[in-house]
């Protein structure tokens, strides 16, 4: 297996250097995530996080978008989660495919749904006239929008960081090395996405997920016509893949290789769907 071919060549033999690695990466985690949310507490007006009730209803869909599909996929729910799965050999190329399919069209129809349920709504905000932008913008809820300050530069530098750290969490989670029981993980993958949300949600709104705003996008596009499609539209695309890839691998060579086992239970991840289960004496033999 790749990463255990990886571990056994990028293992730090050492504890205080092991030790001395955790806490620089424990502290950066810290500062990255606390500081942006102090950021989006000065910086914008009204404060964004007034409406922490987005972060917490995201990361609860999270929750159970992972929880009702773990079992059978792993519980990716973002191209970009399988691209990084993908890049470490949890995943073939065979499955990610499929799951960029499923996940774009669960996306496409999630939002179709959502616009039938609030049309009512819609129609009684912009009077009937879809717009993109401005005060009566109503495109905003389906797919991410930079806020009037952000370049597209930034905005990809924003993407890529965001889903970096989120994935980079999520493979912490699902390491079998650190031992959280199968019914833990969604709710702590649930959890780092509503601080990323908190930390990382005032530039463009933290999609972090290719599926979960292109598909909207291209729903969009019905009814709001082709102007959906901004010069913005690539970078929550292409920022996640890159991020995600980062994150994952950024995990293993700063923590992942350089975890103990629990001497006490032992867990694998199984190919192809990242469930954690117990082995057997007779199988950690």
């Amino acid at each position: 297996m790749v990463l255990d071919k990886l571990r056994a060549k990028f293992h730090l033999r050492r504890e205080l250097v092991r030790a001395g690695l955790a806490e620089f990466t424990g502290t950066f985690l810290l500062c990255l995530i606390g500081l942006s949310v102090v950021a989006q507490k000065v910086l914008p007006r009204p404060e964004v996080n007034e409406f922490i009730g987005v972060n917490v209803g995201f990361g609860i869909a999270i929750v159970f978008g992972v929880a009702v599909s773990a079992k059978l996929s792993g519980g990716h729910i973002n191209p970009a989660v399988s691209l990084a799965f993908l890049s470490i050999g949890q995943i073939s190329v065979v499955q990610f495919i499929v799951y960029f399919i499923a996940q774009f069209f669960g996306a496409f129809l999630g939002a179709a749904v959502v616009y039938g349920v609030y049309n009512d709504a819609i129609n009684v905000f912009d009077g009937g006239v879809r717009v993109i932008g401005g005060a009566k913008d109503t495109a905003g809820i389906f797919a991410s929008y930079p806020a009037p300050h952000l370049g597209l530069v930034n905005g990809f530098f924003d993407q890529l960081i965001a889903t970096a750290v989120f994935v980079f969490l999520i493979a912490h989670i699902v390491d079998k090395r650190n031992s959280y029981p199968t019914w833990l993980q969604p709710i702590l993958v649930g959890t780092a996405f509503v601080g990323i949300g908190a930390a990382f949600g005032y530039n463009c709104g933290y999609p972090v997920n290719p599926a979960r705003d292109f598909g909207p996008r291209l729903f969009t596009a019905i009814f709001y016509g082709s102007g959906v499609f901004t010069k913005w539209f690539w970078v929550p695309i292409v920022g996640p893949f890159v991020g995600a890839v980062i994150g994952i691998w950024l995990y293993y060579f700063f923590i992942g290789f350089h975890t103990p086992q629990d001497a006490e239970e032992k867990y694998v991840v199984l190919t192809g769907n990242q469930e954690l289960k117990p082995l057997t004496s007779k199988d950690s033999a």
